[in-house]
């Protein structure tokens, strides 16, 4: 279930920092680092599906990480700096994290490095 813009959830200082302003949680800080239930990854701000708790997996680098995003609501565009590629919300446009590929973390190869205040959990 996606929210339309009109109707997309508020959103605290420090969210509005990380989501529409690019910013990043500090590592090893964020709810959902060491956060394995099972469920799906929303969006914070529109919440859109973005990742299945099926694709987490810990990588280490004090954020939540998952080889796969669900369906296309995970868009891909290029940093800032030039160097990493950013991921955003495909619905909203907010700022999700990077991805990363040939670390060789799972089969995959693939690591969506997300900042957990960018997201909201959904049991199953």
């Amino acid at each position: 279930m996606k929210l339309s813009e009109n109707s997309w959830n508020e959103l605290t200082a420090e969210e509005k920092r990380v989501i529409e302003l690019k910013g990043t949680e500090y590592p090893f800080t964020g709810a959902y680092d060491k956060f394995y239930n099972k469920g799906i990854y929303v969006c914070k701000r529109c919440e859109s599906p973005l990742f299945s708790s099926e694709n987490k997996f810990n990588s280490g680098c004090g954020w939540p990480s998952f080889d796969n995003s669900i369906d296309k609501n995970v868009e891909r565009v290029l940093d800032a700096d030039g160097r990493r590629v950013e991921i955003i919300c495909t619905n909203c446009k907010g700022h999700l994290g990077h991805v990363f590929e040939g670390e060789r973390f799972t089969e995959l190869n693939t690591r969506h490095c997300v900042n957990s205040i960018s997201m909201k959990f959904i049991p199953a």
